[in-house]
């Protein structure tokens, strides 16, 4: 139950000064009440979460494997059919995409039906569903567009690539606002300071994951469409003039990665020393992320990227934002005077 409810059950629980018996035993069912169905929509978007990261990975694997064009350019029908009758392998994996992606947009429906019944007005529970249904919408119309204006197989046009940078961004707001629903609905935040030197760390530390992954995109598209067949070919065709602005570009995936991860550390590292116990975790597990995901960068360049690991390095990649944003709101809380601390000397 919200703030809002507690303070009315609580003006009503009194009555001539005295506690009115009658509510004294209806306000604790009814706030028990109020707390499990909060908590089991909670449940609820954590498996939105899980579901939606499925697909985010499915639809990795479709660029990978050149699956895009697998429908033609039709959408939503595949091919000019609503089910395929003789599918190939590679429509086959994009029809499958497809609707599991139809399925995540009516989950993000879902959550937002059942976070409106379980929350109170101007909650920020209901504002975080809001946003996921938003950003799942735009998901929806940016994965069209890309099928209609023919950027998926083999395309190596430089719309592609601006198009591919606005899905990844769309995708990493889309899980963020999941996230935040899910968080919310059991621990609101009472209020919170986005001011000051605090607030600039925290917003550079978010955009250089988000820039980090847009690069890593380019960089994943570069190597599915340019494939090396060693490592010494693929570092002279990064470097050589003649190449693809694709391939000049994937130098910068690893060289923003690794400021950027060094930056994140070095924001939240005050975090696992001086803030409560669960910031501590939170930034314990978001270091470790972080330090995984350079190991599979260097991996993925070693062994030439491969499907199964760029699948891993995204994923990793994923649950890096994740445990960010939610160590970011834990950040701007008011309550969490230690961590603003922090993160002002750090700037300093």
């Amino acid at each position: 139950m919200s703030g809002t409810q507690e303070k009315f059950m609580f003006k009503i629980s009194s009555w001539g000064g005295q506690v009115n018996p009658v509510a004294q035993t209806f306000l604790p069912r009814t706030l028990d009440s109020g707390r499990a169905t909060a908590r089991r929509v909670s449940w609820f978007a954590w498996a939105v979460l899980i579901y939606m990261l499925g697909v985010i990975l499915w639809g990795a694997y479709v660029r990978a494997s050149g699956s895009g064009a697998g429908c033609g350019n039709h959408w939503p029908l595949c091919n000019g059919e609503v089910i395929p009758a003789a599918p190939t392998t590679q429509r086959l994996i994009e029809f499958t995409h497809r609707v599991t992606s139809g399925l995540a947009l009516i989950s993000v429906l879902a959550l937002l039906c059942l976070t409106w019944r379980a929350t109170a007005r101007s909650s920020w529970a209901r504002i975080a569903a809001v946003l996921s249904v938003v950003f799942m919408l735009n998901e929806a119309l940016l994965g069209a567009l890309l099928v209609l204006l023919q950027h998926v197989g083999n395309d190596q046009s430089a719309s592609r690539a601006v198009f591919l940078s606005l899905h990844l961004t769309n995708t990493l707001l889309l899980i963020g606002s999941i996230s935040l629903t899910a968080d919310w609905l059991t621990d609101p935040p009472a209020r919170s300071d986005f001011s000051g030197k605090k607030a600039v760390g925290i917003v550079i530390s978010l955009l250089a994951v988000v820039l980090a992954g847009i690069t890593g995109a380019l960089a994943a598209l570069g190597d599915t469409l340019f494939p090396a067949a060693s490592l010494s070919a693929s570092m002279r065709s990064d470097f050589a003039m003649s190449s693809h602005f694709l391939l000049r570009l994937r130098l910068l995936h690893p060289a923003i990665a690794v400021i950027g991860a060094t930056y994140v550390i070095w924001i939240f590292a005050k975090c696992i020393v001086s803030s409560s116990r669960v910031v501590r975790r939170l930034a314990v597990a978001l270091t470790l992320l972080v330090l995984v995901q350079l190991c599979l960068g260097g991996l993925n360049v070693l062994l030439l990227a491969p499907i199964w690991l760029q699948m891993t390095h995204l994923l990793v990649g994923d649950l890096v934002w994740i445990f960010l944003v939610l160590v970011s709101d834990q950040a701007w809380r008011i309550r969490r005077e230690p961590l603003s601390q922090d993160i002002q000397l750090a700037q300093t």
